[in-house]
């Protein structure tokens, strides 16, 4: 499960940078097109509205990279935040369902919420074996 808390915290970092990535790509793409057109209304407009969106994915982007950052450090309130990321990310469809599906699944996981709290499961709980004993009376 350690491995799957690894890769949840880089696909968090990683969709993360990426909507940080768009909201900069978005805000020069909404100014470039305001000093294109040398109107002072249309630059005035279109640049607060990439402002805008820019602090929006920026705002989105910023608690997905904190909580990648603090799964790698293996600290038990990234966890709760990636939870809480991973909902929302259920309505992005299709990537964002199934990373949400994903991260919620490991995050909820008992092996995981072990890992990330310090405690000590059993290994027979974490470890399911398909090994079953022969019976004494079975009969080759």
């Amino acid at each position: 499960m350690k491995q799957h808390i690894s890769i949840v915290a880089a696909l968090q970092i990683g969709f993360s940078l990426l909507y940080l990535v768009l909201g900069i790509f978005i805000f020069l793409l909404l100014a470039g097109i305001g000093f294109a057109v040398a109107d002072e209304t249309a630059l005035l407009v279109l640049g607060a509205v990439g402002t805008l969106l820019a602090t929006l994915f920026v705002a989105i982007s910023v608690p997905g990279i904190l909580a990648g950052i603090g799964l790698f450090y293996r600290q038990n309130w990234a966890r709760f935040v990636v939870i809480i990321i991973s909902v929302f990310d259920l309505f992005s469809f299709p990537f964002g369902t199934i990373l949400g599906v994903y991260s919620i699944w490991v995050m909820t996981h008992e092996e995981s919420v072990a890992f990330l709290t310090g405690q000590q499961i059993e290994e027979s709980q974490s470890q399911q074996s398909a090994y079953v004993e022969p019976s004494e009376t079975q009969t080759v």
